[in-house]
């Protein structure tokens, strides 16, 4: 059988958690990373250092691939479309990607599927922006409709005097001194308005999909976000019944269907007071809310989002113990990871997984995962092995 070689781009920890979990399954990963010491770089033998943005990096790069993926969803849907053009298969591919990449694209969409979205409008400057909160209420949030992350390009408005604020930091971004990276935001951004929901909890639904529709969808997770970053996750989301799960799954079925997503697909979900779900955002990669299913489920979200890219037969999403907690490790006062390792492997249930980063504050730096039977156990057990990490 020919060799299997999966094109990587981006060299962060979630390209190094597809490496680990490529090697049972016997492919190859080529790794475009940003820079020789990144998080995957550092264990992936085939790895170049180079530009994803720049045409002939990329091209030379996807050579002889099987299909190339993505450790981040930044890559311009140009430079995809011409790889596709040339006989590279990219999954997910441009169109679909453009969902991710787009925030106004995506809430257009969804809402022409009659998917629950929150109230929402493109608005082009901060009298527009006034007049969609005197519709809706105050406080309301703006985003940037591409470009931000973790928390980046989010703004959570109070009133009409704050309403600058958001067009002021995209002119920043785009002014010509700048250099658009990953948390700026590109040319052809703009401002995406949305009410402000004071959600009870957020979800987060994980589908992996396969080119000719085999999907496969991990139980609804509550995952608990703070500054915009995820900071623990517990699976399955405590207190949803087994209808309401089963349809919020189907949900996130229909959205990779409907936008032809190939690979892993993470809806985020708000549970407004009254119990109505809404979509917050969509990532189609491996993603934050799924590390649990590393240690937490039959196959890996990182498993099956390889054996889709493939096109290979996808594996169980079910659950091998009744709860998984995952803790993100942030960067803290401690700057000697490994060497705490002592302190925390002294509870047998811990897994930990450290990212080869370097610590600096807020950074994520590894994650915590405990399995078990009763959720505040696990939360605890997780809860203080991210503590000791992080030099709390």
């Amino acid at each position: 059988m020919t060799d299997l070689t999966i094109g990587i781009v981006g060299g962060g920890q979630l390209a190094r958690m597809m490496n680990e979990a490529a090697t049972p399954l016997g492919l190859r990963v080529r790794l475009l990373a940003e820079a020789p010491q990144t998080a995957a770089a550092q264990v992936v033998p085939d790895t170049t250092v180079g530009d994803y943005a720049d045409a002939a990096t990329l091209s030379d790069f996807a050579a002889d691939v099987t299909a190339v993926t993505f450790d981040h969803e930044h890559v311009p849907t140009g430079l995809l479309a011409e790889l596709e053009a040339s006989g590279t298969p990219v999954r997910p591919g441009p169109t679909a990607l453009e969902f991710a990449q787009d925030k106004a694209a995506m809430r257009a969409r969804l809402s022409a599927l009659g998917v629950p979205c929150p109230a929402w409008r493109v608005v082009a400057t901060p009298q527009e922006l006034a007049d969609f909160a005197a519709e809706t209420g105050w406080p309301v949030i703006a985003k940037t409709s591409r470009g931000g992350y973790d928390g980046k390009g989010v703004w959570k408005l109070a009133g009409p005097q704050e309403a600058e604020a958001p067009f002021a930091a995209l002119q920043h971004a785009l002014g010509p001194t700048e250099r658009d990276t990953a948390a700026d935001a590109p040319a052809d951004a703009v401002i995406v308005a949305e009410e402000f929901i004071p959600f009870t909890r957020e979800l987060s639904v994980l589908v992996a999909r396969r080119p000719g529709g085999e999907a496969v969808a991990y139980p609804v997770t509550e995952t608990v976000q703070r500054d915009g970053i995820c900071h623990e996750t517990t699976t399955p989301a405590p207190g949803l019944d087994a209808a309401r799960a089963a349809a919020l799954e189907a949900l996130g079925r229909r959205i990779a269907d409907e936008l032809g997503v190939v690979g892993i697909l993470a809806v985020e979900l708000m549970e407004r007071p009254d119990g109505e779900i809404v979509v917050n955002e969509l990532a189609m990669r491996p993603h934050n809310t799924g590390h649990w299913s590393i240690e937490g489920a039959v196959t890996s979200q990182f498993e099956n989002h390889l054996r889709a890219v493939a096109d290979l037969p996808l594996g169980s999403a079910a659950l091998r113990a009744p709860v998984a907690v995952m803790t993100n490790v942030l960067g803290g006062a401690n700057p000697d990871l490994v060497g705490s390792l002592n302190r925390v492997l002294s509870d047998p249930d811990v897994r930990v997984h450290l990212y080869g980063k370097g610590v600096k504050p807020g950074r994520k730096v590894g994650h915590i995962t405990v399995l078990g039977a009763d959720v505040d156990a696990a939360r605890r057990s997780a809860r203080a092995a991210a503590a000791i990490l992080e030099g709390e």
